[in-house]
């Protein structure tokens, strides 16, 4: 039988951090579902209209959280699909870049409406003050895990 001692409050933060997010991506997921792509399609497409420039394979990996050939594999179905293309860079012919397509960017601005739709509604009536305190905490939290990677 299990003792039931109290969490501590960095495990019940590190729980609920995790857990959240977890479930914050699956439900938005759900939500994105009809665009045929999954998860890693949408963050990868997210990531390249986000950066307002074409990106390296590797900086997508990197940013996106998995290996290169896992990148790779999801840029090839990103390409055949029409939402992507990949080019040479002009001044490293060893690094291919990302673009988006125009279709990647219609999609892209789906992502984005239907993810601002599902962050309106969840955070709807949460004191704007605990909201900014969070994000304040967590953009500190996550300062701190790069600088100790």
């Amino acid at each position: 039988m299990m003792s039931s001692l109290p969490e501590s409050a960095g495990e019940r933060f590190s729980a609920a951090l995790h857990t959240s997010a977890r479930l914050w991506r699956l439900a938005l997921d759900k939500r994105l579902k009809h665009l045929g792509i999954g998860q890693s399609g949408w963050i990868t497409i997210a990531m390249v209209a986000k950066s307002g420039e074409p990106m390296s394979q590797r900086a997508l990996a990197d940013l996106v959280g998995v290996e290169g050939p896992s990148m790779v594999s999801m840029l090839d179905r990103l390409e055949r699909d029409g939402l992507v293309t990949r080019a040479p860079s002009p001044t490293d012919r060893r690094v291919k870049l990302v673009h988006l397509t125009d279709t990647g960017k219609t999609v892209y601005d789906e992502v984005h409406q239907e993810a601002a739709a599902f962050r309106a509604n969840l955070l709807a009536g949460i004191d704007q003050e605990a909201l900014t305190a969070a994000a304040v905490l967590l953009e500190a939290l996550k300062q701190r895990i790069e600088d100790a990677l």
